[in-house]
């Protein structure tokens, strides 16, 4: 008899976006520890690896022009350059992943969702994190300590077109408690997971508890 638990599924691309400040990150390194099937996407970079830094791990160290020829193949889901070095995501690993029923988990900007949208609509789960007001997300970029009062000012000014595009996310997690935040995008996860159009596996199991033949 077919077990449930094997059903076969492919995976999706969980998409985090927030201004700075709102909790994203914090958000994903939990859901990574508690999600054994949920890995983050490694983008390829042509910057020079930092001490520390893993190869494969971190980023996907490449040369500029090997960065420029896999963007003429096509072979990024989304890239952009910041500050003369370029960053994306290779197709590649993603699609091994979503293929081998493993989810994938994506941080980046209202612009790379953008990109992955238009590149991989139908395997996309996009959450947009925000702030429970502009104090307090404030508050929290000074509670960092990791930035001076003028670079605040600047992720304080940019914040607001980053929110003003919430509209483009499917779902909306206000982050007023980490935890409970947490909980919700898991929440979204495992619902996800059970959308019948990524799990294949489903009308095999159907047909074996009907009787019928696989």
């Amino acid at each position: 008899m077919s077990d449930p638990k094997n059903i076969k599924r492919r995976g999706l691309m969980l998409v985090l976006s927030s201004p700075s400040g709102a909790g994203k990150t914090t958000i994903s390194r939990q859901l990574l520890e508690l999600e054994p099937d949920l890995s983050m996407s490694v983008s390829a970079t042509t910057r020079p690896a930092r001490p520390g830094e893993v190869d494969g791990e971190d980023y996907f160290f490449i040369t500029k022009e090997k960065f420029h020829e896999m963007v003429q193949n096509d072979e990024f889901l989304e890239h952009a350059t910041v500050f003369e070095n370029s960053y994306g995501t290779p197709r590649a690993p993603v699609e091994a992943a979503l293929g081998a029923g493993k989810d994938v988990l994506f941080d980046v900007d209202w612009q790379g969702a953008q990109e992955l949208r238009d590149k991989a609509i139908t395997d996309l789960v996009s959450i947009f994190i925000l702030p429970p007001s502009k104090d307090e997300l404030e508050r929290r970029l000074h509670a960092r300590a990791q930035d001076p009062a003028e670079v605040i000012a600047k992720r304080m000014a940019k914040a607001s077109g980053e929110m003003s595009r919430y509209d483009e996310y499917k779902y909306i997690v206000v982050n007023v408690d980490v935890d409970r935040s947490v909980y919700e995008v898991q929440s979204i996860l495992t619902a996800e997971r059970l959308v019948k159009e990524r799990r294949g596996g489903l009308h095999g199991f159907v047909r074996a508890l009907c009787g019928e033949d696989e």
